[in-house]
């Protein structure tokens, strides 16, 4: 790198970083100022070049937007200016000296207290060398004082207006809310019709948009009747629910006077007004009937109509004029025609406020069918169904049950009980068809009960009782018109269940039975892939699938796996002398057997033609031995009858053990096949182990 590379990228540097390096060359200056030492040039470059910098500091700070990385540097040319005017004004015991306090007192207010310690710092350095030795700890006590106490006067301050914020925050929500509410924006969404509180928090987003619409259309409306008619006050009063009292809602007026608080609708000229559902305009009117008047005002003329959306009062429009001049007819019209406005705008609005709730209603009704689109088990069909309805409305308990229409049999296959309405655990339970809700939804293919709750009424079996205010029972129909179950949900509260709600269960309702039937066919599809079709053991791939998982489990856990090869013996003269269906029998009561020998743990399969296979997951060579001896008797003593007559059969089998006879699974394999094939080679009818262990027998011989 060349010389005038290096020094021009030097100077980059020391001009990016100019702010630290004039720090660094002001307080030397002044430090030799402050000391009486070095070069008098050198004390008058570094006082210049530390007010310069001063001054480019201030100047930052008053930009639009100045770096907030410098405020740390402001603070401490401040604190290095304050002890050059101390110096000019007669040292550090001069009274000037309450600046040093103020400016870390300063620092520490607008940069917290790391600056504050900073500024601490540099002053005990300073005075270290100036203050005597028997002030310098006052001086340090003081310091530090006026630092906790900007702290602490800061923290206050940030938390009153922290305080303040929410209350003006929580404040302007509840004037949106009631807004909302008065205008008929959310009370649909916001009523006992089974919304979720999510639900109603994104609705008052929704209705937002609506009430800050409503509010601008009316303010310009007034203010159009206020400049066209001469008036002093135009007043828009909404009604409350009960009618007794109104509030100002949208107000135009000149006067200091008209009051904000609710006012009562049943006396001076508003219940004048509301009794005749007519136009009211009075000359001359006292002011103590005008209600939303909180003091004395000159009204010379009064013009006030109400606002009647179908049976129902919404409001008054009131207007009047300082001077006693009548209201024309043309000005009544007008009047009139801007009241009917005041309706439409709102009515408009809650049309675009309804299209958006049902917007909202189709986009979570949208994400719950999705939801259930992808459910592939009937575990997943039976959770997902109860997401899927916590996604539409909320509730304390559900319940799916399944119909066995040949036995006609129901059983509870899932319940969704966190805080214990039922009182037990429920799942599981079979009962037959009764009178209770879940039977008579099913028989009846409507969902129960139409009306009211569900009192002493049974919904399962007289077993189980769930006490709630809300209940729903929902028939499960798969296409064809068949019902294959029920979907129950109930609430603790009243009323929970409401039409909209009702249908759109329905409708999630008839996709969890289309599901169940998909669950249904995808778990016939795995069985028929995994599972021979004689027997219902599992074929030969799911074997060596199964086999592959223990022996992991067993080399993780360094446990043992016994693996036995079973045959049945002689099983091509038994088809050939009783024929294949017979042959069928024996593999049928083989297959059972030994699954009836085995634990749960452990694996049956059909290895091929009439041979088995057993997987006996952390079991030794005498376990394994005890078990194929105990299956092997069984067998034997079994009668099998057919037209030729009955006879009995035998079966032989061969061991091998994981690790002691093999560590992978093609010896494995092997090994069990090898001891098969010596079973059979020595008599048939036995048991013997690949390899035989001090303590065990190799083989049981004989006819049982």
């Amino acid at each position: 790198m060349s010389y005038g590379r290096a020094a021009y990228r030097l100077s980059r540097w020391v001009w990016r970083r100019r702010a630290l390096a004039g720090v660094v060359l002001g307080a030397l200056g002044v430090a030799s100022g402050l000391f009486r030492t070095g070069p008098q040039p050198f004390r008058a470059v570094g006082s210049a070049l530390l007010l310069a910098l001063l001054c480019d500091r201030v100047r930052a700070r008053l930009r639009p937007a100045p770096p907030a990385a410098w405020d740390a540097e402001l603070s401490l040319l401040l604190m290095i200016c304050a002890y050059v005017a101390l110096e000019m004004l007669g040292g550090v015991r001069s009274p000037a000296h309450a600046l040093v306090y103020a400016i870390v007192a300063f620092g520490v207010a607008t940069q917290g207290l790391r600056v504050g310690a900073a500024l601490i710092a540099l002053c005990l350095l300073l005075e270290w060398r100036l203050v005597p030795p028997d002030l310098l700890p006052w001086r340090a006590a003081m310091l530090g004082l006026f630092a906790l106490g900007a702290a602490v006067l800061l923290r206050g301050e940030i938390a009153r207006q922290r305080r303040e914020q929410r209350q003006c925050v929580e404040g302007a929500v509840r004037t949106l809310r009631e807004d909302a509410r008065d205008f008929r924006l959310i009370a649909s969404a916001l009523s006992a019709e089974g919304r979720m509180r999510s639900r109603a928090e994104d609705v008052d987003k929704l209705a937002q948009g609506s009430v800050e619409t409503i509010h601008d259309s009316l303010y310009h409306l007034l203010e159009l009747l206020q400049r066209s008619l001469q008036l002093q006050t135009c007043v828009l009063l909404w009604g409350s629910d009960d009618g007794e009292r109104m509030k100002v809602k949208e107000l135009v007026t000149d006067s200091d006077l008209v009051g904000g608080d609710p006012v009562s609708a049943t006396a001076g000229v508003l219940a004048a007004i509301i009794k005749n559902r007519a136009m009211l305009q009075l000359r001359a009117p006292d002011v103590a009937t005008l209600p939303h008047y909180r003091g004395p005002e000159r009204v010379g003329v009064f013009l006030g109509v109400p606002l009647f959306e179908g049976a129902f009062l919404r409001g008054v429009l009131c207007a009047d004029r300082a001077e006693d001049r009548p209201f024309s007819a043309d000005e009544e019209a007008l009047f009139g025609k801007a009241a009917g406005q005041v309706l439409r705008t709102v009515q408009t609005e809650r049309v675009f406020a309804a299209v958006e709730q049902a917007k909202y209603e189709h986009e979570r009704f949208y994400r719950a069918s999705e939801m259930l689109r992808g459910a592939l088990t009937l575990d997943q069909v039976y959770d997902t169904a109860v997401r899927a309805t916590r996604e539409i409305v909320e509730f304390d308990f559900a319940g799916i049950t399944l119909f066995d229409r040949e036995n006609r049999r129901h059983r509870i296959a899932r319940v969704w009980d966190p805080e214990g309405i039922s009182g037990e655990d429920v799942e599981g339970i079979e009962f037959h068809d009764n009178a209770g809700l879940v039977a008579m939804a099913v028989k009846n293919k409507h969902f129960l009960p139409t009306t009211g709750g569900p009192g002493d009424r049974v919904v399962f079996t007289r077993k189980v009782r769930i006490h709630v205010e809300s209940l729903l029972v929902m028939p499960l129909i798969r296409p064809g018109d068949e019902a294959i179950g029920t979907f129950t949900v109930a609430s603790r509260r009243p009323d929970r269940f409401g039409g909209d709600v009702r249908e759109m269960l329905g409708v999630i309702a008839n996709q969890v039975a289309v599901s169940i039937d998909n669950a249904k066919m995808v778990q016939r599809l795995q069985e028929l892939a995994t599972t021979d079709g004689l027997t219902g053991l599992c074929n030969h791939r799911e074997f060596q699938d199964r086999l592959d998982e223990m022996l992991g489990r067993a080399a993780r856990r360094r446990s043992r796996v016994s693996l036995v090869l079973a045959d049945v013996d002689h099983f091509k003269k038994i088809n050939d002398s009783y024929g294949h269906p017979a042959g069928d029998v024996v593999l049928k009561r083989v297959s059972q057997i030994l699954q009836a020998a085995v634990r749960k743990v452990d694996v049956v399969a059909r290895y091929g033609g009439e041979e088995f296979a057993l997987l006996l997951e952390d079991t030794d060579a005498a376990g394994a031995l005890q078990l194929c001896e105990r299956a092997r008797a069984e067998i034997g003593r079994q009668q099998f009858g057919s037209d030729n007559g009955t006879f009995q059969v035998t079966l032989s089998l061969g061991v091998a053990m994981y690790p002691e006879d093999a560590t992978d699974k093609p010896t494995l394999i092997a090994r069990a096949d090898q001891a098969l094939y010596r079973a059979k080679r020595e008599g048939r009818n036995r048991v013997v182990i690949w390899r035989e262990p001090a303590a065990v027998r190799l083989a049981s011989s004989g006819p049982t």
